[in-house]
């Protein structure tokens, strides 16, 4: 039927990737303001603000940690320190290292920073020392002692004119250096903490610093000594002047002095009348609830830099979670926000009517919510502790979250501005909720499991509230204690009429949704239950467990159907797609397998992850994936076109598809004989829909046709031999005769005596098989089709698609090559595979059609 083709999937490929960028240390936005360069281990990564990509990764060839970097203010130079007692300049554009030096320091270099003019590099060393250096023409030109200990930053005066270099150090003075005659020309002591930031007024006189010791304090530069000092109640980690040309009414200011702009623990940000020492503005956050936080760690929202960009009259901040976010002055609205790491990912589901956003929850309490345009992200704040579940509803602008608060939340996504707010929330398990599923037909209802081995019910508030307004309180209609062990996982039939429940107690059960009564267990798996999933058009349930392996279970009888197994460690997940004849897994090994249910066989495995994939989700077109990993990494994955290995058999609808490649594929696996039945396929689409000469006005398709002749007539000539080898088998089957009482069997009767006999021979003169005709016509064949697939491999590209596939398939073999297959709870794959390729031949032999050349 039109537009209801069926396409096995053969292959994923990857579309994209969410990775770290930024693990903490300096981070620089560039003069354009169109980058953000930061530090990842051994690189400086180049976001690309506008897409939220990285471009560039400028990486260390000795993988050795980079300490401090700078960029000049033309954007043309890059300079960066490490481990090593490096200092290399980069042309970043190219990802070029232009040259290489030894940074004179006898230990890492701490700090970093450019003049105005792009000429002059200053770096502090935790030596204690400050090197200056003229990139172009590549000498030191200063060497200034005097410092004690670490140097941890450097600033040069705004007027290049006057030749001076600010610089801070562990012993909290800022040191002012004269470099006409490279001595420190007075220390400014005010602060009893490390200095973080300094920021100069427009005229060079005066100079605002923060520190960690709750203070800022404002410098005249002319006298070198303090004119006020402001006590801003935080530890302050980043200050900016606001320049004096554009109305900032709306954060407070209202005179023309000095006003700054403060960031640090706090997690806000605050403007400061300079002249008056006074608050005029505090930034409003989202209300957030209080997060537990052990005693000594630093708070996640805590601001660790603060950055100006005056040309767009924007400020960028970086949290203690490593998020970059931008604001829009002078309102402060969040422009733009990407985060540079998101430590373990733990769930990931897709968002948005055409699958636009994945909201996705982390090692942490809060959910971020990704723009996949734009890599651009918003951060949920409601939960108290790390959230462990994510479920969406259908058309995803709905979804709902767990965690180790013992809660559950309800959220909302505004289509028009794409903004998500919590409309409903619930509390009442006694431990952490481990997992949550949302009703299928129906905004209706929510289930979630918890570790208090328990199952609860919520109605969802009927009207739901707006975006915007205040969270409704859930109370749950049905509370069930449902399993011995914790609850991992819960999920509900597509008719929202029955609940399957798996945990670690090994056991999976079938519940009625109606009133919480028990209709079945499913046992059989050896280690605890981590994933449960109904199928979307059979009455079956998926489970994957902790013992490695999948299974597939009736829900008539509880009987297991099927057993997957080949992952080396816990199946974390599992999904249904292409319409439920096909399952993707992940598991503790970093792997990702694509099974197909009737054939019993993993037609791909995917290698992206280096760590647990705990998180994988479906599209809602089914043509994208999404997994998420220990590794801190987000991988989406796209559907990628049937290769040689694994060919689509097409239905009617083949209007949708380029007539002309489907047959040069059709040329290419008619020339193998384990694809050969596929081709015939396609091609009986094609003549079945087509006329000859339609078809031959495709480019190409007399020789195609002619390619396909010879092939296709030796298909036909061995499947004629394998019909007479059949027809042999059967023979040899009717002359078998049993002894031992029972002279002969009837073997046309429906029943045969299955009780124990003494012998069983074959009657008559046994059959010499030596030099049987059909066996050697085979075996010469088998040698043709093994050279003519050499020399198709030689010339085709796409036949690189096998070997990745029989790869793929071997990944997931046990030691004996075969993927142990149980169905009905009994090993049978192995056992039948030779008859089954002998029927399915013999089934489909009538489909292969023989082409007489039309010229």
């Amino acid at each position: 039927m039109a537009g209801n083709t069926l396409l096995f999937k053969s292959n994923y490929a990857v579309s994209s990737k969410i990775e770290p960028f930024y693990k903490g240390g300096k981070v620089q936005i560039s003069h354009d303001e169109q980058y953000i360069f930061c530090t990842c281990g051994p690189k400086v990564n180049i976001l690309q603000i506008d897409t939220g990509k990285i471009i560039q990764s400028i990486e260390q060839d000795d993988q050795e940690d980079i300490t401090s970097f700078s960029l000049s203010p033309d954007d043309e130079v890059l300079v960066t320190a490490s481990r090593a007692l490096l200092l290399k300049q980069w042309d970043w554009k190219q990802e070029k290292c232009a040259r290489s030096w030894r940074a004179i320091h006898n230990v890492p270099v701490a700090s970093m920073t450019f003049d105005c003019t792009s000429t002059l590099l200053a770096t502090g060393g935790c030596d204690g020392t400050i090197k200056l250096w003229d990139v172009v023409k590549q000498y030191c030109t200063h060497n200034l002692k005097g410092s004690s200990g670490v140097v941890h930053l450097v600033e040069f005066h705004p007027d290049i004119s006057r030749l001076q270099l600010f610089s801070s150090s562990v012993d909290c003075g800022i040191r002012i250096w004269d470099l006409r005659t490279s001595k420190c020309i007075c220390v400014l002591e005010s602060h009893y903490s490390a200095v973080t930031a300094l920021a100069f007024s427009p005229d060079g006189q005066t100079l605002i610093s923060s520190g960690r010791d709750k203070i800022c304090s404002v410098w005249d530069l002319k006298k070198k000594a303090v004119k006020r000092t402001v006590p801003v109640y935080e530890a302050v980690e980043g200050v900016v002047l606001l320049p004096g040309t554009s109305d900032y009414s709306q954060m407070g200011v209202k005179g023309e002095g000095l006003h700054f702009v403060t960031a640090g623990s706090k997690g806000v940000l605050r403007v400061w009348d300079s002249s008056s020492a006074r608050c005029v503005f505090t930034q409003v956050l989202p209300d957030a609830p209080a997060l537990k936080i052990e005693e000594g760690d630093l708070d996640p929202r805590s601001l660790m830099h603060l950055l100006p960009m005056p040309r767009s009259n924007r400020l960028a901040t970086v949290t203690a979670e490593h998020n970059i976010l931008i604001y829009q002055m002078p309102a402060l609205t969040v422009q733009q926000q990407f985060v540079g790491y998101n430590d373990d990912v733990l769930d990931v589901k897709f968002l948005g009517k055409d699958d636009t956003h994945i909201v996705v929850a982390t090692n942490s309490s809060q959910l971020k919510v990704f723009e996949l345009a734009t890599n651009s992200c918003q951060i949920l704040y409601g939960h108290t502790d790390t959230i462990l579940s994510i479920d969406v509803f259908r058309k995803g602008s709905m979804f709902a979250s767990c965690a180790k608060d013992n809660s559950l939340r309800l959220w909302k996504m505004d289509l028009k501005s794409g903004h998500v707010r919590c409309v409903a929330q619930g509390s009442g398990h006694s431990n952490a909720v481990g997992s949550v599923a949302c009703s299928r037909l129906k905004k209706a209802f929510l289930v979630s499991g918890s570790q208090d081995c328990t199952i609860k019910v919520w109605d969802l508030p009927d009207p739901l509230p707006d975006v915007g307004c205040e969270p409704v309180l859930m109370t749950a209609r049905l509370t069930e204690k449902a399993h011995d062990k914790d609850v991992n996982s819960v999920t509900i039939s597509p008719n929202d009429k029955l609940l399957a429940s798996g945990s670690q107690d090994r056991t999976a059960k079938l519940w009625s949704l109606a009133d919480m009564s028990l209709l079945g267990v499913f046992r059989g798996h050896s280690r605890g239950v981590w994933c449960v999933q109904f199928s979307p058009v059979d009455q079956v349930l998926a489970t994957a467990s902790a013992d490695g392996s999948i299974k597939i279970w009736s829900i008539q009888d509880f009987s297991c159907l099927k057993t997957f197994e080949g992952h080396d460690a816990s199946v974390l997940k599992i999904i249904f797609v292409s319409r439920g004849t096909q399952l993707v897994s992940s598991g503790s090994d970093g792997l990702v397998k694509l099974w197909t249910i009737k054939t019993n066989e993993c037609v791909k495995t995917f290698d992206a992850h280096q760590d647990k994939v705990w998180a994988l989700h479906g599209g809602s077109k089914d043509d994208l994936m999404v997994t998420g990993s220990a590794d801190s990494t987000i991988t989406l994955w796209k559907v990628s076109p049937p290769d040689v290995s694994y060919a689509v058999r097409f239905s009617s609808d083949s209007d949708v598809l380029e007539h002309s490649s489907v047959l040069r594929y059709s040329v290419v696996w008619n020339t193998n004989s384990r694809s050969c039945l596929d081709a015939q396929a396609v091609l009986q689409v094609l003549l079945t829909h087509l006329s000859p000469e339609e078809i031959l006005q495709y480019q190409g398709t007399r020789t195609h046709l002619e390619g396909l002749i010879p092939y296709t007539e030796r298909h036909m000539q061995r499947i004629s031999r394998l019909l007479q080898a059949s027809m042999f088998l059967d023979y040899m089957w009717q002359k078998m005769r049993i002894t031992g009482g029972i002279d002969s069997v009837n073997l046309d009767d429906d029943e045969m005596d299955t009780s124990p006999q003494s012998i069983f021979i074959i009657d008559k003169q046994p059959v010499e098989m030596t030099d049987n005709p059909v066996s050697r016509h085979q075996q010469e064949d088998e040698e043709e089709d093994l050279e003519d697939s050499e020399k198709t491999e030689e010339l085709l590209d796409e036949d690189e698609s096998v070997s990745t596939s029989k790869s793929a398939r071997v990944n997931g073999m046990k030691p004996n090559g075969v993927n142990r297959v149980v169905d009905g709870g009994q090993v049978s794959s192995e056992e039948s595979e030779d008859e089954d390729d002998v029927m399915e031949i013999t089934a489909k032999s009538c489909r292969v059609y023989t082409i007489h050349s039309p010229f």
